[in-house]
């Protein structure tokens, strides 16, 4: 098996926390005395187009929250959604060291909003160790839909057996392995490189 050339790495679940997912939200809705079935009906009526750029933040919050006068003002509830983000740092640090090797072209691929994607780049550094940053929010498709893998293909000019896709998500990753992608699931980032170096992937081998 060739060494691969091209990692795709998820996001929320891997590198960092989930960024607004139902654990998130279920803070959100007891810090802020929301009602939870109203407001995660809302959620889901209008997540598919945020997280796919086709509404921004402004729009997801007045149509999930403030659609009615709040105890609370946006600029509260937003410093609280940007807070919930976390770096998981052993996972930044092995990602980093992948990065440094310079063998391999390091890109994520996961669904998020705009507003949240760009904050979590900035707030992480994510750039030192990214060269590409493959998210529905600019490709106008989600995962697990098997067309944002095949954008993520073309748009790197890289073939499925030689690429290897990341998620803590099985779902995420079935379709990506019907392409021909190799897959890992991520539980931790001691399995994470392990399984890496069974594909492949060592940063710490020396290229002859």
């Amino acid at each position: 098996m060739s060494e691969p050339a091209a990692l795709f790495f998820d996001v929320g679940g891997v590198v960092l926390s989930n960024g607004w997912d139902r654990a998130t939200r279920v803070r959100a809705v007891e810090k802020f005395g929301l009602d939870p079935e109203e407001f995660d009906s809302r959620h889901e009526l209008v997540v598919h187009a945020w997280e796919m750029g086709q509404i921004g933040l402004d729009e997801y919050l007045a149509r999930t929250v403030f659609y009615r006068r709040r105890a609370f003002t946006r600029d509260e509830f937003e410093a609280f959604l940007y807070a919930q983000s976390e770096p998981h740092a052993e996972t930044i640090a092995a990602v980093k060291r992948l990065a440094a090797a310079g063998r391999w072209l390091m890109a994520t691929l996961n669904n998020e909003s705009r507003e949240l994607n760009e904050f979590r780049i900035r707030k992480f550094e994510l750039r030192e160790v990214f060269s590409i940053f493959l998210s529905s929010c600019y490709l106008g498709v989600r995962k697990p839909d098997e067309k944002i893998y095949r954008l993520a293909l073309g748009i790197t000019q890289r073939e499925p057996a030689e690429s290897v896709f990341i998620d803590d998500r099985d779902i995420n990753l079935e379709a990506a392995s019907r392409l021909g992608m190799r897959v890992v699931h991520y539980r931790d980032p001691e399995q994470l490189m392990a399984d890496l170096a069974r594909l492949g992937v060592r940063p710490d081998e020396k290229v002859s």
